[in-house]
């Protein structure tokens, strides 16, 4: 029994010291060697930048038109439907016009009466003329009497009174029959421009009035003057000029790509959700007739010049601290932070300008400080 007994005692403890080098080695094996921090080199790239952003196809200033009615009236005809082309010039609507036409023909009439009239004035003078010139003639002959000359130059001069008042009349009255006519033209509504109907507002039968801004009976677009207004960052703003090129997809066609230019920047920002964005026009220059529609969404990309052999770093290694833009430089064991210029980003890489030399080490992450303050490799 004593010898069993020590034959089991030796087996525990055998066990024992298996299972505790075992749990050693596993221990063991889960250290990880210390690593130090990462670090990238300062090193020169080819930089072929370009600016993404989002927009959509919108009409050229002057392309989309809202047509409506300068003067009140009831809709008589509509000869337009959305979808349909039409001409620059094209009766788009008709208002009734049966009271304009009535005013019309009166002011005519007005115009005729008053220049019978200007022809009578005409004859009266013409006679008080003659009259005045018989009594200047018995007068010199002292025949006449110096009343009488006097009767026959007034005659005269309220007769010459009288046709200019007549003339001015005719005048006010022929005004007065332009503006009839001009408004009797207002009732006829016609395409400004060449396009296609976008939208109708207004149908047959119904009185429009036109107040301080004219209804609109349909909306006029021209698909042929169409352009695309990106959405730039302000970060990458400061990159885009006029005339660079642009590319761009709209979700309609993914497969395609069009190309245009860089027209204008608009100079206000447009703000959405906090974020400030800058309208940049991009003219189309690939064909699109019945491609492209008004509103379809844009993703653009406007291709920067490309910029060869500027130093370079991975971005994450520019910090920004207290206003300035700092990298970590490592050199023999020590960190010393140094502020840079920085320049032109390209994906994960950003341009130095200066405040380093090629070949020098940086460390992509801000080193730790001790409680002295001063920072660790």
């Amino acid at each position: 029994m004593k010898r069993t007994t020590k034959i089991v005692v030796g087996l525990v403890i055998v066990l024992a010291a298996v299972a505790i080098a075992a749990a050693l080695w596993w221990k063991a094996g889960q250290r990880q060697p210390s690593v130090g921090p990462a670090t990238a080199r300062v090193a020169r790239r080819d930089f072929a930048s370009a600016v993404q952003a989002t927009g959509a196809v919108k009409p050229q200033v002057g392309a989309e038109v809202r047509v409506g009615a300068r003067i009140s009236g009831k809709l008589q005809r509509l000869h337009a439907n959305i979808g349909d082309t039409v001409k620059q010039g094209q009766t788009l609507a008709e208002l009734d016009k049966a009271d304009l036409e009535a005013v019309v023909a009166q002011r005519r009439a007005d115009v005729a009466v008053g220049e019978a009239r200007v022809t009578d004035a005409e004859a009266r003078l013409k006679l008080a003329e003659l009259e005045l010139e018989r009594a200047r003639s018995l007068r010199t002959d002292q025949i006449g009497s110096q009343q009488e000359l006097d009767s026959a130059s007034m005659t005269f001069a309220v007769g010459e009174a009288t046709l200019r008042l007549t003339r001015r009349q005719v005048e006010a009255t022929k005004a007065a029959l332009q503006e009839s006519e001009a408004r009797l033209s207002y009732a006829t509504i016609t395409a400004p421009i060449s396009g296609v109907i976008g939208s109708v507002s207004t149908q047959e039968g119904e009185t429009v009035s036109a107040g301080l801004s004219a209804p609109t009976f349909v909306t006029l677009i021209d698909l042929n003057r169409l352009q695309v207004d990106a959405f730039v960052d302000e970060v990458d703003i400061g990159k885009v000029r006029p005339g660079q090129h642009a590319v761009f997809a709209v979700d309609a066609f993914p497969g395609k790509e069009f190309e245009g230019k860089v027209a204008a920047i608009y100079p206000k920002a447009v703000i959405q959700e906090n974020v400030v964005n800058y309208d940049v026009v991009v003219a189309i220059q690939t064909p699109y007739t019945g491609l492209l529609r008004p509103d379809m969404t844009a993703n653009v990309t406007i291709l920067l010049e490309a910029r060869t052999g500027v130093l370079a770093v991975p971005a994450q290694a520019v910090k920004r601290e207290r206003g300035k833009n700092l990298v970590h430089v490592s050199s023999g064991g020590h960190v010393e932070a140094r502020e840079v210029k920085v320049g032109w980003k390209d994906g994960p890489w950003i341009e130095i300008a200066s405040g380093v030399q090629e070949g020098q080490t940086v460390l992509l992450d801000a080193p730790l400080t001790n409680s002295t303050g001063k920072k660790q490799p």
